[in-house]
């Protein structure tokens, strides 16, 4: 209710002599009706648009908001106003028929320091009904085993918990009182100037209530909690993780996170975190391996075994003669990850083969694989070629220059200490 009980009609009745009282509920209307004084007591015309409104409002209400040591009730007339003339319903009656057209429509209206808090983006002090409180959010880690086969992990919480000792009062019945220093508000609105005829709103936690909007003296205080209304208590939930999930993933817990009385509780959020796996990795619904080979089961084939992450063993074989390529992918039907909420549905497994090619040969074992190995083509050689050194290198020198990186000044300063700048001459492929 507006002003503790009353409504915006019933701050103005004494204007027009009381209102429509007496009159059965009839609205006026007449000539009598008073349709101009709350233009009059915001400063603007009748046919001022809503912004204009809101404008004047502002002016108004830092001028003569009480915090700044202006009128009380000016301030509660000119936020009566503003109430009014701010909604399109009340306008138009107040239009027609004056205060008495609203006799009986300004219950429910807002309290002064809600409509000062909403045109200025405080969002109001008034109760609004309870909040919801903050959520715990909480990570878990979990190996790629447990989300094939799925598992149930049993995690312990700290949570608060309404005091048993005061019923989450905070202390004895009635000893919360509303803070006298924000007015309840939870926020002091204070005006600083920032240049000429410029004002400057500004709101700051306040330390006497801890943003409460209500505290408790200090002797008043329950001993158990202290004032806080609340104790910690622990709380033991069962995860179940399901097959399929993935990295990332929530699980929600609603309502298990913190119980503030005059709140809701939020809720408990595991976040699962996926473990790397020493054999596997995972994209979707698929599953990768790297298997090396031996240079000789490259060529010759193999038989070999993969222990899957549910612990059945695999057999894989390429047959005598087929040859598998180095950086070769083979692919396994259906014996990637469960889908989650459908596990029947399983993505695929990759396997991804690289070939441990040997360091040397020697000459035995390579006179022996020249007979057994296609022959290669040979160049034609005139005995004009010259010979060159291969090196190991890396790969990322690759584009560094000549003389890995040498400057040209100093090829040019070995090729005079050579005699007489001889020409260089580099090695060329055939």
């Amino acid at each position: 209710m507006f002003f503790g009980g009353g409504d915006p009609f019933e701050h103005f009745a004494h204007m027009n002599g009381g209102g429509g009282g007496g009159g059965g509920g009839r609205r006026g209307g007449g000539p009598g009706s008073d349709t101009q004084k709350l233009y009059d007591v915001l400063g603007v015309p009748k046919d001022a648009d809503d912004a204009t409104i809101r404008k004047a409002y502002k002016k108004l209400a830092l001028k003569n908001h009480p915090d700044k040591g202006g009128d009380p009730d000016k301030f509660k007339e000119i936020s009566a106003a503003a109430e009014i003339l701010g909604d399109p319903e009340k306008r138009k009656l107040y239009d027609q028929y004056g205060l008495d057209g609203l006799e009986g429509q300004g219950g429910g209206g807002a309290d002064a320091e809600d409509i000062f808090s909403m045109f200025f983006g405080g969002g109001g002090s008034r109760n609004r009904g309870p909040k919801k409180g903050e959520d715990i959010v909480h990570p878990l880690k979990a190996s790629l085993e447990d989300l094939f086969n799925g598992k149930t992990v049993r995690l312990a919480i700290s949570r608060s918990k309404p005091c048993q000792e005061c019923n989450g009062r905070g202390g004895k019945e009635g000893a919360e009182k509303m803070c006298v220093e924000c007015n309840g508000r939870g926020v002091k609105v204070s005006l600083r100037q920032i240049g000429p005829g410029m004002m400057q709103q500004v709101q700051s936690h306040c330390k006497s209530c801890n943003g409460n909007g209500k505290r408790i003296e200090e002797r008043d205080k329950c001993k158990s909690c202290k004032g806080t209304k609340v104790y910690k208590d622990r709380k033991v939930l069962e995860v179940n993780l399901e097959k399929g999930m993935s990295h990332g993933q929530k699980i929600k817990f609603s309502g298990e996170a913190d119980e503030i009385p005059g709140t809701i509780p939020g809720d408990v959020v595991i976040v699962i975190q996926a473990r790397d796996h020493d054999t596997f990795k995972r994209k979707g619904a698929d599953l990768v391996c790297e298997f090396p080979l031996s240079l000789s089961e490259a060529l010759c084939g193999f038989t070999k075994t993969i222990k899957h992450l549910d612990g059945r063993i695999l057999k894989i074989e390429s047959s005598a003669g087929e040859v598998v390529k180095h950086d070769a992918v083979k692919q396994i039907k259906g014996e990637g990850m469960p889908q989650h909420g459908n596990i029947f549905n399983k993505g695929d497994l990759y396997i991804h083969f690289t070939v441990k090619f040997p360091k040397t040969i020697d000459s035995a074992a390579v006179a022996a694989l020249k007979k057994i190995l296609p022959l290669t083509e040979s160049p034609m050689l005139t005995g004009e070629e010259e010979e060159c050194v291969m090196t190991d290198v890396d790969m990322s020198k690759f584009g560094s220059g000549a003389g890995g990186g040498r400057s040209a000044h100093a090829d040019d300063d070995d090729d005079d200490e050579r005699g007489g700048g001889a020409q260089r001459v580099q090695c060329g492929q055939q």
